[in-house]
């Protein structure tokens, strides 16, 4: 296992309140209140978001064409695609992937930005940003040669998310905003040859417009099955 005080800042004690900006119609906020984690981040006040029935439901797909890193890292540049599963993934990698020794705290969050919507009433930049080490943290990261590789596997729509589209189905159109359980293994080495392996899961946000590549909405601040 990874070395505890040198892991990835805690995701959910740091993200519960980050997420309550996004605002759904009653019904599907009634589908949604038994997953506590899911309606902290579907409660905001601006505009709807709801769940996402099926893949056949979701915005037309178009096979991923990533575009060029400009670091040679495909972990840095979002790939250009309208499968909310496909960017989830992708998303889910960038998340999971750091090297202290190559790139500041800074830089690596400069990075997660480019992944995000550039509208402000759905993005919520802090829950992504509180995934990443401070900087005092990531000195000392850095100071132990610390950084993270990431496979990731199967991504799929959270149940409550279908079930509230099925309530529901037009209440998508207005934010496209679509919630992907995404899982995994995060793999950290550090100096004098040490390793460590771990399965990890999560819930992201993304939104994607017909017509438009998905981008990055936030994190949910707990993993919805």
């Amino acid at each position: 296992m990874p070395k505890k005080c040198f892991s990835d800042v805690d995701e959910g004690s740091r993200t519960s309140s980050s997420l309550r900006r996004v605002l759904i119609g009653a019904v599907v906020l009634a589908a949604l209140t038994a997953i506590a984690g899911l309606l902290a981040f579907l409660t905001r006040q601006e505009s709807p978001a709801a769940a996402k029935d099926s893949a056949s439901a979701a915005p037309s797909p178009a096979s991923p064409s990533p575009q060029t890193p400009s670091d040679g890292d495909e972990s840095v540049t979002p790939p250009s695609t309208s499968d909310p599963i496909t960017f989830a993934k992708a998303a889910t990698k960038a998340l999971w992937t750091y090297d202290t020794r190559s790139s500041s705290q800074e830089k690596h969050l400069a990075d997660l930005k480019r992944w995000m919507t550039d509208e402000r009433k759905y993005a919520d930049w802090k829950s992504i940003a509180d995934q990443v080490p401070s900087a005092v943290l990531w000195a000392r990261m850095r100071d132990n040669h610390q950084h993270a590789s990431a496979t990731v596997g199967e991504g799929h729509f959270p149940q409550a998310f279908k079930s509230a589209l099925a309530a529901d189905p037009g209440s998508i159109t207005d934010a496209y905003v679509y919630a992907v359980t995404v899982s995994g293994k995060q793999s950290i080495s550090w100096k004098d040859s040490g390793t460590g392996a771990e399965a990890r899961s999560t819930t992201l946000a993304v939104q994607c417009r017909p017509q438009q590549a998905c981008a990055l909405v936030g994190v949910l601040p707990s993993v919805a099955p």
